[in-house]
């Protein structure tokens, strides 16, 4: 029997004793996308934190499972290792730190302790590999982590993360803020990919405007308001929300 990959039930959640999220559940089972949408300040970026163990969320009710394992009091180091990844919508900049190396560090720090970890060298044919894959110029890996980066470019670095640690469960917060059409062209068709080398990855978007969902299909399309999810459909739902708003859904 198929069994959900991903588990929230009945989950509420506050930030210095106000509500955001209140009784959300959610099944994610393995290679589904879900495409979690609303109006700013509906409380999507908080639900991808809470999903994550960000500290400054606490969990009043309900639970996370991944794998029918209770992941409440986990930290996100822990979280990780389980198979979850966010996507940042603002990523962080790190001077002097090249990103080739930030990523060694992390994909060996998810993979400890077992076989997939990677010495140097066999690691950086495994990021030549996802590189070319989506198309990006090797360079790219030898510059400090985010800096100097455009809006574009920061996503794309983003999805070379989820390309080369390959999560179970792989959270896009409002991955297409910012971007011209061309640029979210580029970062869905590597979303496409890395999802191509990992089919059973779960993919979870968030986002306020269905443009994204012209380019990467969901299976499942829900509508968040006021920290509840109010509405859930198919990839149809996306348009109605892009005719006619979300007033009238």
């Amino acid at each position: 029997m198929n069994r959900p990959i991903l588990s929230i039930k009945n989950l509420k959640v506050t930030v210095e004793n106000k509500e955001i999220l209140n009784d959300i559940t959610l099944d994610v089972m393995p290679g589904q996308v879900h495409a979690i949408m609303g109006p700013n300040g509906s409380g999507k970026s908080s639900l991808a934190y809470t999903l994550m163990g960000h500290p400054r969320y606490s969990i009043d009710a309900g639970s996370i499972e991944i794998d029918q394992e209770l992941i409440n009091d986990l930290s996100p180091d822990k979280r990780a290792k389980k198979g979850l990844f966010l996507a940042m919508q603002h990523p962080y900049e790190i001077e002097g730190v090249p990103y080739k190396h930030f990523l060694r560090q992390a994909y060996n720090a998810m993979y400890d302790g077992t076989p997939q970890q990677l010495r140097l060298k066999e690691f950086n044919i495994y990021l030549a590999e996802k590189m070319a894959l989506l198309k990006m110029d090797a360079a790219y890996a030898e510059r400090p982590i985010n800096v100097g980066f455009s809006g574009g470019e920061k996503k794309r670095a983003e999805i070379l993360q989820l390309a080369v640690l390959q999560p179970r469960i792989a959270i896009l917060d409002e991955i297409d803020s910012g971007l011209d059409v061309d640029a979210l062209k580029i970062v869905c068709s590597g979303i496409n990919t890395a999802k191509q080398q990992n089919p059973h990855m779960a993919i979870i978007i968030i986002t306020h405007y269905p443009r994204i969902l012209d380019f990467i299909k969901p299976d499942f399309v829900h509508v968040l308001a006021q920290g509840k999810i109010v509405k859930s459909g198919n990839a149809h739902l996306a348009q109605e929300i892009e005719q006619s708003g979300y007033q009238e859904n």
